[in-house]
Order: structure tokens, then sequence, then C-alpha cells
């Protein structure tokens, strides 16, 4: 069923009792020419454009959980494209460009708002480097504004300026940046992979891998083996434990991130803030609550939550940067899995096992990311190249040396 503003007002006038179910519950087939493991975002993306620019449709997602269960339910909901490095700053110029027409293309409201996103800087050499990746953003044919405190009294005037340990001296803004629903954007593409014929597979845990003389030949699953031509691994922060069914060890570490959102306010945030003189960000959803998080919790684990000293950190830098929130309640928090790589940057490449591909790595940005990784992880798995836009996202950079630093602090997981 297409949607539209007749068949809305048809299926009113008929007491809404023929809206069909926005995906089928299938059976899995006994074999597939590509598996993708994982029901995220990535996964239903990768699906969704392997049926639509490849017209591969003989495809299967398993998921573990339910659909949309992991990070792509669980995140700020933040898009952008302000990134610094080459290797970066087109891949997520392509996603920013796929945000913006995706509703059109998938025909289904993911709530796409470009309210734009302002990155605050405290210090002369903040200024610099704002400077500096605001030049490149430009370059690379991203819009990019550099304002300076006046600038940034206009645009958002609720902040502290008046603090004396972090002034605010200026901020990069990226107007085209925004948020998204996150929730839609895994119901639109599970729809729009399953309108194409992909079986989605929820509640269906991968427990192994079938290899034969070094190529993967099928998964094993809680609903019995499948076999598969290729498979294609999108788990986020289960990436290690599920390479590690095919006898790999990746350079990842799974960290917890924490996210909050407020009670619903009035709106007073109409834009995504950033901190620059500690982990904090802040963002109102549609419904009034703001949503805000800040560090990682600091130590491996596969949790979904977090510890109290995260909370107290976080809840101090946002006051810092705008005291008015103290008086709001704290309705929720919740906790992501984050796969950190050793440089910051995700991981699009083939693996050492043939026919076993990998999409792992995203660190904080796995969701603005969704439609661009979802394009080049299908183009990977059609083709077996990698995008041109992937090309330094491969796995062989750390022992080349070759990494994709973007914050430039070096090979420390939990410092990205």
């Amino acid at each position: 069923m297409r949607y539209s503003a007749l068949s809305i007002v048809k299926n009113a006038l008929s007491g809404n009792r023929h809206w069909k179910p926005v995906w089928r519950e299938r059976e899995p087939k006994k074999a597939y020419d590509i598996v993708i493991i994982g029901g995220g975002g990535h996964g239903l993306a990768t699906a969704y454009y392997l049926a639509r620019n490849f017209n591969l449709t003989n495809v299967a997602v398993v998921e573990k959980g339910y659909l949309g269960s992991g990070n792509v339910g669980r995140n700020t909901t933040i898009i952008r494209a302000n990134y610094l490095l080459h290797g970066n700053n087109p891949f997520y110029a392509h996603s920013l460009k796929l945000w913006e027409g995706l509703e059109r293309d998938f025909n289904f409201n993911a709530m796409v708002s470009q309210r734009g996103v302002l990155n605050l800087v405290h210090s002369d050499a903040q200024y610099d480097a704002a400077a500096r990746r605001g030049n490149s953003m430009r370059l690379l044919g991203v819009d990019a504004e550099l304002l300076d405190r006046r600038g940034v009294q206009k645009y958002a005037p609720y902040l502290n300026f008046d603090q004396e340990r972090f002034p605010i001296q200026g901020g990069l803004l990226h107007r085209r940046g925004g948020n998204v629903r996150h929730d839609a954007v895994a119901w639109g593409y599970a729809r729009g992979a399953d309108a194409r014929g992909v079986d989605l597979l929820q509640n269906t845990e991968v427990t192994g891998f079938k290899i034969s003389r070094g190529r993967v030949t099928g998964v094993e699953t809680s609903r019995g083996l499948i076999r598969a031509k290729k498979v294609g691994m999108a788990v986020a922060g289960s990436t290690s434990r599920v390479a590690a069914m095919a006898g790999m060890r990746l350079p990842i570490e799974s960290h917890v991130l924490q996210a909050f959102v407020s009670e619903g306010l009035k709106p007073i945030v109409p834009g995504v803030v950033t901190f620059g003189a500690g982990h904090f960000y802040l963002s109102q959803s549609d419904k009034g609550g703001l949503v805000f998080g800040g560090d990682l919790d600091m130590y491996n684990s596969y949790a979904q939550r977090g510890n109290l000293p995260t909370v107290e950190h976080v809840i101090e830098a946002g006051m810092t940067l705008m005291p008015s929130i103290g008086r709001a309640r704290l309705l929720r928090s919740w906790g992501g899995v984050m796969d950190m790589s050793m440089d910051g940057s995700p991981i699009i490449d083939l693996t050492p096992v043939k026919g076993l591909y990998l999409n792992a790595g995203w660190c904080y940005g796995g969701f603005k990311a969704t439609p661009a990784s979802g394009w080049c992880f299908a183009h990977l798995l059609a083709t077996d190249e990698p995008h041109q836009l992937t090309r330094a996202m491969g796995l062989d950079r750390f022992e080349r040396g070759h990494l994709l630093d973007e914050t430039g602090r070096g090979a420390q997981p939990n410092l990205h």
C-alpha cells in the first residue's frame, strides 16, 4: 500500500479497517543469495538498496530481537555532515543528500527536520580548528558558517554567555544538519525492503557460521541453518562477538553510550547544539523533550544501560552550557552499545573469510550514516568492490597505518 493523502482519507472513511501491515512476517527459506545479520538501520538500509539499486531480492535480514531494537532506536537522532577529513566528509555528505530525499524515496514519514547543528568553540585554538573544518566542508560542497560570539548570541540566545571558565567565543553552524525520527527510519527501510521481496526475519539469532574451505556457506540460527552465498554483518555493538564465531578478531571495542530525555517542554531549542568545552550535545524532540548525551561510560560492555557517574557528568556539562535545564525533570535514559574502532572511523569492507562482509566501527556516528552505509554496503555485497566513498574505510588500513582519525587523538577507542 502506498501512503498518500488520498489513502488516509479513504481509510478514515472506512473506519481504518483496511490498512495493511507495514511488512510481512516470513518463515526463513532454506537458502538465500545474501543474508544480512542485523535488523537495525544499517542492515535494513543495505537490504533496501540491494533490492532498489541492484534488483537483488533473494535476500534475508536476520535479527535476534525485533526490527529496530538496537542502536537505531537508542540514539539522539542527529544527522550531519560536518567532517574535516576527505575520507569521511564525502561519505557523510552523500548520506545527508540521501536523508533529504529519503521520505519521497521509500514513501514513509521519517520526520526529517533540518534544524541546523551548531558546534560551539571556547578558545582561540578551537576557533581556528572550526575555521579549518568549515573551509574543508565548503571545499567539498557542504554548507558551513563560522559565527563569532555575537552571531552565536543571535542564533542561540538561550545559552549561558556569562560564564568565565568556558566563554563562548563562536561556533561552526551547519544549517543542513538536524534530526530524524529514529524508529521511523527502521520502519521505513523495513517496509521498503519488504515491498521489494526481501525477507525480514525477527527473533532469529545467529549462533554460528557454516564455513567450508575458507568460504562462508551459511549461518546457524535459532530457527535452523540458513544457507547463503554471501553474508553481511551489520550488528553494531555485537560485532566482536559475531565476528568471533567466524574466527575473526577485529580492531573494535564495545562501549556503552548513554542518552537522556527530559519531560516535554515548550519549544526553546530550535536546532542541535554541541558544547565545545566538554562532550555534551542537546536538541529538542517534536514532543518537547530535551534530548541530550555526552561521553561514553569508559568501560567495555555489551549492556544497554550505563552508570550513574556518567549521568552526573553529562548533567553537569548541560548545566554549564544552559543552566535553565536544571528546572526540567529527567524523564528517562537509555544506553546504546557502540562498536568503537581504533581510529574512530567506520569499516565497510570484505573480510579474510570469503563471502563474509563487514559493516562496523561506527562509534558515535552510526545513525547519521544510515543511508550512505546501506548504499555503500549494498554496493560492496553486490559487486565485491568497495564503493568509491568507502575506499578509505577498509579493514586493512590498521595494518597499513593509513588511519582515518577525525579527532586526531590516536588509536584509543574510548577517546573517539
